[in-house]
């Protein structure tokens, strides 16, 4: 973790899954410090506690810092010193998004342009924003707002050359705070039949090691204006569902159809067509590279542009599609679900 060395990490949202599992690659590292800024004080005490019981001599790096990205003056509170910023905090949940879509704006939108802005202001060098497959032809509120929040991001990356400004794209994190398998495993516990929404959806998985290692491929390999996407696997949720029924004994066959919530699709899509257009293959990941032009389109009457990319849209149905027992397989690495299979 040389580049970290000495350096002080702030994690907007960082309460969250995501930030956890920051915590826990990093702490243990030769990092100076790791900030932690988000508005639940409850969340910042279980934290501080849980991380001062299991790793004592490496907590006092962490610093807590009360404030609300929506909140300009309390990001510039938090952020002198700084180094490097990954900005976690968004309003995620699709169904609540849809019933208050201008707080997601005020979030996810107007809270990333505050982020950023105080971290141009301050001399920060590196920022790495999270986003999400719903951001790619998005048809809910969340994604909505997400989507907004990628074309912020690579406007403001066009206003500066110190800071780097970078983006991540990525698809349902497997086990994070919100999401169904926990819900699921719950259900199986109390004797209930799981609730599925459609079981051919399609969905992207990964896990929130495989997020924290996107966010660090963005960090060294990519360019101010980027968005970063893995090439991630996917599945249909009846697959999720009867893998999570096989690990923990629900019965597969009591299934409850409950349909499609609020805002869902039926698949997601990290790269669309027309980013392929100019997208660059770089193995396990994609690379979007920021649209350097400028407004005038004079040149493009007289000159043209034909070049194109010969890649083409990657979704959750053209991906690889993994079977029961791959899912198993991929549960069975999660450090949640092998604790909650020591507790049946």
């Amino acid at each position: 973790m040389g580049l970290f060395t000495g350096k002080t990490l702030m994690i907007t949202g960082g309460t969250g899954s995501f930030g956890n599992a920051v915590l826990n690659r990093f702490l243990k590292t030769d990092i100076g410090e790791i900030r932690i800024f988000s508005r639940d004080e409850k969340k910042q005490d279980d934290m501080r506690h849980e991380f001062q019981a299991k790793m004592p001599a490496e907590a006092e790096k962490i610093k807590f810092y009360i404030g609300d990205v929506r909140d300009i003056q309390s990001v510039k509170n938090a952020i002198h010193g700084v180094d490097y910023i990954f900005h976690a905090a968004a309003l995620k949940q699709v169904p609540s998004c849809e019933f208050f879509p201008v707080e997601a704006v005020k979030t996810n939108v107007l809270g990333t342009e505050n982020v950023l802005t105080a971290a141009i202001d301050e001399g920060v060098k590196s920022v790495i924003c999270l986003s999400t497959d719903k951001a790619a032809y998005p048809v809910n509120a969340m994604g909505t707002s997400k989507a907004m929040m990628e074309k912020v991001i690579v406007a403001k990356s066009r206003t500066t050359d110190k800071t780097k400004i970078c983006c991540t794209r990525y698809g349902n994190v497997m086990c994070s705070r919100g999401s169904v398998i926990p819900l699921w495993i719950d259900q199986i516990k109390n004797g209930q039949p799981i609730t599925v929404t459609e079981p051919n959806m399609t969905r992207f998985i990964m896990s929130l090691d495989e997020a924290v290692d996107l966010v660090l491929f963005a960090f060294e390999h990519g360019e101010s204006g980027d968005i970063l996407v893995q090439k991630a696997p996917a599945c249909t949720i009846r697959a999720q569902a009867e893998a999570v029924c096989e690990l923990f004994g629900g019965d597969k066959n009591q299934i409850k159809i409950i349909g499609i919530r609020h805002g869902e699709k039926m698949f997601e899509t990290l790269l669309t067509n027309e980013e392929c257009a100019h997208a660059v293959d770089m193995g396990n990941f994609y690379r979007v590279p920021c649209d350097k032009r400028g407004l005038n389109y004079d040149k493009y009457f007289t000159q043209g542009s034909v070049e194109r990319n010969v890649l083409s849209e990657f979704n959750s149905n053209n991906t690889e599609l993994l079977t029961v027992e791959e899912v198993k397989d991929k549960l069975m690495t999660l450090q949640y679900i092998r604790d909650e299979l020591n507790k049946v």
